[in-house]
Order: structure tokens, then C-alpha cells, then sequence
């Protein structure tokens, strides 16, 4: 008889006032005991909604049987079939709007963990040492990806399944994209990352590090003079987006993405152990509503800010990060000042950060987006005090790539374009996918439209 309860099963997690003072995993996930009795209130469903809302189309309701019957590496099997990071995906992705939002369960009460029990099963799995990944015969065709995030790792992985040889390009000297350099330690640790990345190179995938294409190579030359049959563009979104308002650079302030690549890449994760790279203050002040200015928000906190502060200029109902981040936040002391838009940073004679000027709002109408328009209230000015200020309100993709590649036809925004259902290019042999494309998503998107890629470049190499 399934379980029906109509709570999910907690997952253990650190308390709030000790974990907002170490970078260690916030959620501890589940314990056997705690898995088997999720993986109970599963219905087992024979048309399977919870499958049609994962981007990689993981055979949900099958693994969780497998978990059910105390067959836990069957279940990462399973998994494995499809995802190539399933560890990473228990851990980062926003199933409360995926697959977890088809689940029946939710119709009545709260839906099964499924990326709860996802991370259960990859981390019994690595606990465990899974068996070595069997390398197919080799092809003869040779695919090059530009990029080690999500996309690109989702990529090749599949396609060495397929038989082809891949080379992962990655500019930074360490791969795994926004995975290593934008989430941090506490929410997806830097060694799980390493081990997803060691499956992928497991099946005869090789990563180079350091290499920029566009400046150590250009695209081009992959194809025509290193023999590459097929490229696929999985570069990401990493150029930040600044509010163009006076003292955005003065010393103290900071993009979200050089803030989190100082601490993930450089180790301010190991403070107070070491000498960290960044210097935040008594008062820190992040812009911005989604998981990335959450991320950053809770580093600064862990980084000795007494006082963190999440300035919005919308609602919290309108707020794009999960739900979950913006919980953890409130725990771990984040103060939230929604509705508020800063227009002024200001500086001392040094050029520090002293203070910044804000102005209430009030929502409109809807916009493109669908959500309410902010409007500045008049007479509502305010100066907030803080000696460090994070600038959290997106990324585009870098422009590189795009002038350096004639034929590459982009977006406005500097996104390639690209056919969403196959990541065919304008430019033949040519695909992408991931927030190079999109602008900055999700994780599992991107491994989507790797996956994507992946089957469409075969189907491409085999036709040509």
C-alpha cells in the first residue's frame, strides 16, 4: 500500500544560525530510512505526468520503484539512462516547477521529493564506487564543445555514448562552468562536481582547460584545421549585467559573478581558515530577486556582513528565485527590502563604498513579462549603509564567440540563435544550446537543450 501521507518527508538540514557561519551543505538530504518512506507515497502512475516536466525526461516513477525495493544502485541506473548529473540535479534543480509540479500527490497535498530521492540514489551510488563506464567503439567522427557547464558536459557525454570522440573546451583552468563558479559550496559542493565530471571523462571525453575560443582559437579553425566534424556551443551567459546607476565603480562594488567566482574558484569558501579574497564589511547590500543575488546574499553572510540585505524593486510574489533559496535565506538572517530600487551608490574620498540611495516603488501594470511593473514612488528616497554592494540582475552571453564566427547569426542580447528543438545554428555543423542561447536559466534547462543537441548532431554526422 503507498504511503499517503500528505507531507513530503523532511530532509535533514543544518540549523540556521550554525550553517550561516561555515559554507558546508546546507540540506543533508535523505538517510535510508528517510528515503524509503518518500519513495512510498510514490502512486507509481502508468501515464507518468512527473516525467512530461523533467528537461531530460528521467524515468521518474522507475527508479523510485527501484528505491521502494531497497534497490538503490538499480535506481541510479535508471537515472544514469537519461541524466548524466544526477547528484547535481538532486541538489540544484527547481523540481517544485518541473516534475515535481506533475506529480498527482500535489493535487491533494505535497508532491513526492523526487529530486530529493534523485540525490538519495547518486549518492548512495558514489558513495558506494559505481561500476567503471563501459567506452563505446569508436565512430570515427570527432565533435567539439565549446564550454564544461551543464550543456556542454550533457553533450558530450551523450554523444561519447554514441561513439564519437569529444573535446570539451573550457576557458577557465577548471571545468564544470557555473556549477564550480557560480553555485556555492553550501548549496552544491565543489568535490561532487568533480566526481560528476570524472563520469563524464570516464567515457573517453577530453577536457581541455584554458582555452578561450574566439581568442586561442576561433571556431572556424576547430573545423577546418583541427578536423572537428561538428561544434556545439554550450559557452553560458557569463558577462554580468549592471544597472548603469553613478558609483557602480567605485571599490566595494561587485557583479554577483565575480563575487561567487572569488569565493568558488578562489577559495574564499574556506574562510575564516584562510585569508579570503573579498572583503564585505559590516553591511552588504545585494540587487536583485533571483537564486543567484540569494546565493550571494547568504556567501556575504557567511562572509562576517552583520547585515545582509536583498534589495528588490518588486514583491516578493514576484521574486524569480525558488522558494526554497528565499526560506534559507529568511533563516540564516537575510533582511529582505522588497520594493525598492537603488538609484545612487556613494563613495568616500577614497573610492569605497559607503552608502546607497534607494527609492520606494509600487507595482503597475503587467509588463512583457507578465509581472507587475515597479513605479517610483515620489518622496521616497532613502540611504541605506553598507560598505559592500552586489549586483545580481542577470548575464548575457559573452560576445566573443559571436565576433569572432561570420555566419553566427544572435539575438539582441548577444544569445546565438539557435532552433529550439534541434540547437542547429545558422552556420551548418554548428548547434547550441544552454544560456548562450537562452540567456541565464537553469541547470537542468541547459542540460536539456544539451541532450538536445546531442541527438540532433548525431542525426546530423550520420546524414552528411
Amino acid at each position: 500500500m503507498p504511503n499517503m501521507t500528505l507531507q513530503k518527508t523532511p530532509a535533514r538540514e543544518q540549523e540556521p544560525n550554525i550553517r550561516n557561519k561555515n559554507f558546508k551543505e546546507v540540506s543533508q538530504g535523505y538517510d535510508e530510512e528517510l528515503a524509503l518512506n518518500e519513495a512510498s507515497r510514490c502512486l507509481n502512475c502508468k501515464n507518468m505526468p512527473c516525467v512530461s516536466g523533467c528537461p531530460v525526461n528521467v524515468r521518474i516513477p522507475e527508479f523510485i520503484a527501484k528505491i521502494a525495493a531497497h534497490d538503490y544502485e538499480g535506481a541510479y541506473a535508471i537515472i544514469k539512462t537519461t541524466n548524466s548529473l544526477p547528484a547535481i540535479c538532486g541538489r540544484v534543480c527547481p523540481q517544485e516547477n518541473q516534475c515535481e509540479s506533475k506529480c498527482v500527490r500535489g493535487i491533494k497535498g505535497e508532491p513526492v521529493g523526487i529530486g530529493r530521492l534523485e540525490r538519495f540514489a547518486a549518492d548512495y551510488a558514489m558513495a558506494k564506487g559505481s561500476a567503471p563506464a563501459e567506452i563505446p567503439a569508436p565512430n570515427g567522427k570527432k565533435v567539439a564543445v565549446i564550454g564544461s557547464g551543464p550543456a556542454g558536459l550533457t553533450c558530450a557525454g551523450d554523444l561519447a555514448k554514441l561513439g564519437y570522440e569529444v573535446h570539451i573546451f573550457e576557458a577557465l583552468h577548471t571545468p564544470g562552468g557555473v556549477l564550480v563558479y557560480g553555485i556555492p559550496e553550501f548549496r552544491l559542493p565543489k568535490a561532487l562536481v568533480r566526481e560528476e565530471i570524472k563520469n563524464v571523462e570516464a567515457l573517453g571525453v577530453k577536457i581541455e582547460t584554458n582555452v578561450v575560443v574566439g581568442r586561442s582559437i576561433s571556431l572556424d579553425e576547430l573545423m577546418e584545421e583541427e578536423g572537428f566534424d561538428a561544434v556545439f556551443i554550450g559557452s553560458g551567459a557569463g558577462l554580468p549585467n549592471f544597472q548603469k546607476i553613478p558609483g557602480e565603480n567605485l571599490c566595494g562594488v561587485y557583479s554577483a559573478n565575480e563575487f561567487l567566482t572569488r569565493i568558488n574558484l578562489m577559495k574564499a569558501y574556506e574562510f575564516p581558515n584562510t585569508d579570503t579574497p573579498i572583503r564585505v564589511g559590516k553591511n552588504a547590500a545585494v540587487i536583485g530577486g533571483g537564486n543567484v543575488a540569494m546565493d550571494a546574499a547568504r556567501c556575504a553572510k557567511r562572509l562576517g556582513a552583520e547585515n545582509v540585505y536583498i534589495v528588490y524593486r518588486r514583491s516578493e510574489a514576484e521574486m524569480p528565485a525558488r522558494r526554497e533559496e528565499v526560506h534559507h535565506a529568511k533563516e540564516e538572517g537575510i533582511i529582505f527590502k522588497v520594493l525598492n530600487n537603488p538609484v545612487r551608490i556613494n563613495g568616500d574620498e577614497n573610492g569605497y563604498v559607503t552608502s546607497m540611495e534607494c527609492i520606494e516603488m509600487e507595482l503597475g501594470e503587467p509588463d512583457a513579462s507578465g509581472r507587475r511593473r515597479p513605479i517610483a514612488k515620489e518622496g521616497s528616497e532613502f540611504t541605506l549603509d553598507v560598505d559592500t554592494v552586489i549586483v545580481a540582475i542577470g548575464n548575457s552571453p559573452n560576445p566573443l564567440i559571436k565576433n569572432t564566427t561570420p555566419g553566427l547569426v544572435v539575438g539582441r542580447k548577444g544569445e546565438i540563435t539557435a532552433d529550439p528543438e534541434t540547437g542547429a545554428t545558422s552556420k551548418p555543423g554548428v548547434f547550441a544550446g544552454g544560456d548562450a542561447v537562452t540567456g541565464a536559466a537553469t541547470v537542468i534547462l541547459a542540460m536539456g537543450a544539451g541532450k538536445k543537441a546531442a541527438a540532433a548532431i548525431d542525426e546530423y554526422l550520420k546524414n552528411k
